[in-house]
C-alpha cells in the first residue's frame, strides 16, 4: 500500500515559512507539560477498552535473586525520574513515603519501591528514512561512538534489542545482554534511503518496538525504547497499525520513550516544516504521531544537541535511568476492563518544602488488565 504524504504546502508559503525558521531552536530537553499543538488523532487512548494483539509469554532470564519482583499481572510499575526545576539536577534519597500516587483522582499505596535495582530492557530505534534531498544521517560516526560508549555505561544484567526503521522496521538484533553481539548489531546498521519514495514512519517502528517489549526477558523489569530520529513528529504510514494502536501498545507494555536527536540547521527547518504540515492537515483529519508528547506520557526525555556533543547526551540519558526510582502498586479499581487510567505522581508537600521545586517524569497513564 502507498504510504500517506502530507498535502504540499503553497510554494509561497513554504518559502515565508523557511525565511522565519532559519532562527528556530529546537529544545534541548522536554518538559512534562502538556503540548497545546495535539490534535485528536494523538495523545491517551480513549477510556473504552482497546484491543490489542495478546502478549507473548516472557521467556525467563538470569537475573538475580535481588534483581526480581515478584510478578502480579494487576501490579502496576511506574519509573519516576526527579530533577530540580531550575538546575536540572538529579534528586536522589528520596523514600517511599516522599511519593504521592494517585489513579484518577484516588490515592493508592506504592507496594515496591526501589531506586535502579531492577535490570533494564532497552530497545535502540534507529531512523533510516530518506536523508534526501539534505545529507542528514542520525547514524553518523559520532552518534554511533556515543551510543556504543553509553551501551558500556549500562549493567552487565541489563538487556538490548536494536533495531532500524523507514517505512518499515527491522530488527537488528533481538534481545542479549552479550556485548559482542550489540557492537556487531550497531555496525551493521543500513545505510540511510537515498530516495523521498520512502517515509518515515513512527507508527510502524513504535508498534514493532512494544512488540518486541513483549518478549523482554524479565518480565519485572524497566522498559526503555530509545529513537535516534531527526524529526519530532510524522504522518502516520497506511501500511500498519495506526498512531492510536502503536501509542496504545507503547502503554501497555510500560516502556518509557527516549529520543536523541542530532541538531543541525537543516535538521531544525525541516523538523519544523513537519510540524506546521501535521498542524495544516488538521482540516483533513491527517494522522501523526508526536514524539514528544509520548515521551511526556510516558515519563522520558527528548535530547538534542550537536552531533559533536551526542557523546555527553548519551551519557545524561544514561545517567537518568540509572537514577530513575522503581516504584508499582495494586489498583484499588479492581475492574479488568482494559480501559485507560490516569497516573499522577507528586512529591509530598512536607519533603518538597525542603527542596528547591522539583519536577517528575512518570509515566501519565496506563492500561488496566483485560480478563
Amino acid at each position: 500500500m502507498r504510504n500517506r504524504r502530507p498535502i504540499l504546502l503553497p510554494l509561497f508559503l513554504v518559502t515565508s515559512i523557511l525565511a522565519a525558521l532559519l532562527f528556530y531552536s529546537a529544545r534541548p530537553v522536554t518538559s512534562q507539560t502538556p503540548n497545546k499543538n495535539l490534535n485528536a488523532n494523538i495523545g491517551r487512548p480513549s477510556r473504552k477498552a482497546i484491543q490489542l494483539p495478546p502478549r507473548p509469554t516472557p521467556t525467563p532470564g538470569p537475573e538475580s535473586a535481588a534483581d526480581v519482583v515478584k510478578v502480579d499481572v494487576d501490579l502496576v510499575k511506574i519509573d519516576a525520574l526527579v530533577l530540580q526545576k531550575n538546575t536540572a539536577r538529579i534528586v536522589g534519597g528520596l523514600n517511599k513515603e516522599d511519593f504521592l500516587l494517585y489513579e484518577d483522582g484516588i490515592k493508592q499505596e506504592i507496594t515496591h519501591f526501589s531506586q535502579d535495582e531492577l535490570p533494564l530492557s532497552v530497545v535502540v530505534a534507529i531512523d533510516r528514512g530518506p536523508a534526501c534531498p539534505h545529507p542528514i544521517d542520525v547514524w553518523s560516526d559520532e552518534a554511533h561512538r556515543a551510543a556504543r560508549e553509553a551501551i558500556d555505561r549500562l549493567k552487565l544484567v541489563d538487556e538490548i534489542a536494536v533495531m532500524a526503521f523507514t517505512d518499515s522496521a527491522k530488527l537488528i538484533q533481538p534481545f542479549t545482554r552479550n556485548r559482542i553481539m550489540i557492537e556487531q548489531a550497531l555496525n551493521n546498521i543500513p545505510a540511510p534511503a537515498k530516495t523521498t519514495k520512502v517515509a518515515h514512519c513512527f507508527n510502524l517502528m513504535f508498534a514493532d518496538a512494544a512488540e518486541h517489549m513483549f518478549k523482554a526477558s524479565n518480565p519485572a523489569g524497566r522498559r526503555v525504547i530509545i529513537v535516534i530520529t531527526s524529526m519530532t513528529r510524522l504522518f502516520d504510514c497506511s501500511n500498519g497499525p495506526s498512531n492510536r494502536v502503536a501509542a496504545a501498545a507503547i502503554y501497555e507494555s510500560g516502556a518509557v520513550v527516549c529520543a536523541i536527536i542530532p541538531k543541525v540547521i537543516i535538521q531544525r527547518v525541516e523538523n519544523a516544516l513537519q510540524t506546521v504540515a501535521t498542524r495544516v492537515n488538521k482540516v483533513v483529519a491527517a494522522n501523526y504521531m508526536d514524539l514528544e508528547y509520548l515521551a511526556n506520557e510516558t515519563g522520558g526525555e527528548v535530547f538534542a544537541d550537536k552531533p559533536k556533543k551526542l557523546d555527553t547526551t548519551f551519557q545524561t540519558l544514561i545517567d537518568h535511568l540509572r537514577s530513575r526510582y522503581n516504584l508499582a502498586f495494586v489498583s484499588t479499581n479492581k475492574k479488568r476492563d482494559g480501559t485507560t487510567r490516569k497516573l499522577k505522581l507528586d512529591i509530598d508537600p512536607a519533603r518538597q518544602k525542603s527542596q528547591d521545586r522539583l519536577v517528575i517524569k512518570a509515566r501519565r497513564s496506563y492500561i488496566a488488565p483485560r480478563s
